[in-house]
């Protein structure tokens, strides 16, 4: 079975930071959105790079892809179609923004949960040395826990990162 790769929307693939730049940093494009979660009444501003799409892609034959995004199925609607990604399966979140156990992510426990025991790769921008501790204490299987720059995105040492990590299972 392969393994699970988890991808966050905001700061891996959408470099939410970049937004208070002149420009979108080089290959990505500005796009306006209203995902149906979204609380405010004026659409949101997504920074998308299409060569995200082709090197996630690349990688879905090593991993099974999943969106550990609050976008939840809204990214297939909303993020997927841009980067030409099929529609994927999501972390349904059963809460946001909760206690935390230990100071973790409050993703972390429920990404463990979705695992349920699987090798996974989660790329997020929010993934401190707490999730990395919690995990390896907590989940028996191998993973990788890539924290991404929420002002860069996604780069290329990045996807060779997780190609070595899934060709190393």
């Amino acid at each position: 079975m392969r393994p699970l790769l988890l991808i966050d929307v905001d700061g891996p693939l959408n470099p939410y930071v970049a937004l208070s730049e002149p420009r979108p940093p080089g290959g990505y494009t500005a796009h306006v959105m209203r995902p149906s979660a979204w609380p405010y009444p004026q659409p949101l501003t997504v920074l998308l790079n299409p060569e995200h799409g082709t090197e996630l892609l690349a990688l879905a034959g090593r991993y099974e892809l999943v969106w550990a995004t609050t976008w939840e199925g809204d990214a297939n609607e909303w993020i997927g179609p841009h980067l030409g990604l099929p529609e994927l399966p999501y972390i349904s979140w059963p809460e946001t923004h909760g206690r935390t156990p230990r100071g973790t992510f409050w993703k972390t426990r429920y990404v463990l949960e979705y695992a349920a025991g699987r090798p996974f790769a989660w790329v997020d921008d929010e993934i401190t040395s707490y999730d990395r501790e919690w995990v390896e204490r907590e989940h028996l299987a191998p993973a990788l826990l890539l924290r991404v720059d929420p002002g860069i995105g996604l780069t290329r040492p990045d996807f060779e990162a997780l190609a070595r990590w899934a060709a190393a299972r």
